[in-house]
């Protein structure tokens, strides 16, 4: 069972995605499970986590609609105010959704590069394991002082870092932001995406060996018992195609064992969700 750990789906809206700018016009359309569906077959993939795009419970609410009728989508990553006072009544109400395995916030849209460790956010984050939700944490490398400050608050949290955390790979810049993901992977509750590498990149000229590095420190880092696949389709069509970025992940593992493979390219995503698997395949 391949799973793509991270990507989105969302109708575009010039006002609810105004972080697509003109130099991201490929992105100014609608990108739903039909206009995915080949992609998955043409590259082995059989089940995918579709993660929030914007922040609203109506975003949440969509994507659970979407998993609801494509079995192709294993589970969904929301959306709900974790600064609420009132959080832990709307987690009670999104539990009956099977397929609502945790929640994000675009942390690396705040401004307070401490955003993580608000009072108000760690109140809702602490509510999160009653009911046996995951966060995904979406960050800068700036951002990972208060990010590691957190997981050790909750160490019976399942985490997992998006993007690797963004590093500045177009600079080839990694000296902190390597000794922040040693740090952050010493807490073994937080697992590590493997995705968001071909934006962080020169869009127009990267090679695969510009991830080589980064890969290098986070296979140190993590292992491959903590690490996932994850597409960011449709926002890696910035810099390369879906078949491209399953390439990358494909090539820098084409020495290591079968079973760190199926771990990478599934396994871990299913233990880290905790996926029913029993149905895959895509929905009439």
């Amino acid at each position: 069972m391949r799973i793509d750990s991270h990507q989105h789906f969302w109708k575009y809206n010039a006002v609810r995605h105004s972080w697509i700018t003109d130099e991201m016009s490929v992105l100014k359309r609608d990108f739903m499970p039909e206009n995915l569906e080949a992609e998955l077959k043409a590259n082995g993939i059989d089940a995918t986590i579709a993660v929030q795009a914007d922040q609203s419970e109506e975003e949440t609410l969509f994507l659970l609609q979407l998993a609801g009728r494509n079995t192709t989508i294993a589970g969904v990553v929301g959306w709900i105010d974790l600064c609420s006072p009132g959080a832990a009544k709307r987690m009670k109400f999104f539990a009956q959704f099977e397929k609502l395995r945790g929640f994000r916030h675009l942390v690396q849209d705040e401004p307070d590069d401490r955003f993580l460790v608000r009072d108000d956010f760690v109140r809702g984050i602490a509510c999160l394991r009653h009911f046996g939700f995951t966060y995904d944490i979406l960050i800068y490398p700036e951002q990972m002082p208060a990010a590691v400050e957190l997981v050790a608050k909750f160490p019976e949290q399942r985490f997992v870092i998006d993007h690797i955390a963004k590093p500045e790979i177009k600079t080839k810049s990694r000296s902190g932001w390597a000794v922040l993901m040693q740090n952050i992977a010493a807490h073994p509750n937080v697992y590590c995406k493997l995705s968001g590498l071909v934006t962080e990149a020169d869009w127009a000229h990267w090679k695969k060996e510009d991830f080589w590095p980064y890969l290098d420190i986070v296979f140190d880092a993590f292992g491959p018992g903590r690490l996932m696949f994850g597409s960011d389709w449709p926002v890696c069509l910035l810099a390369g195609s879906y078949q491209q970025v399953v390439e990358i992940i494909e090539e820098y593992l084409q020495d290591c064992q079968a079973d760190i493979k199926e771990k990478i390219f599934g396994g871990n995503a299913a233990e880290f969700y905790r996926l029913k698997m029993a149905r895959h395949g895509s929905a009439a």
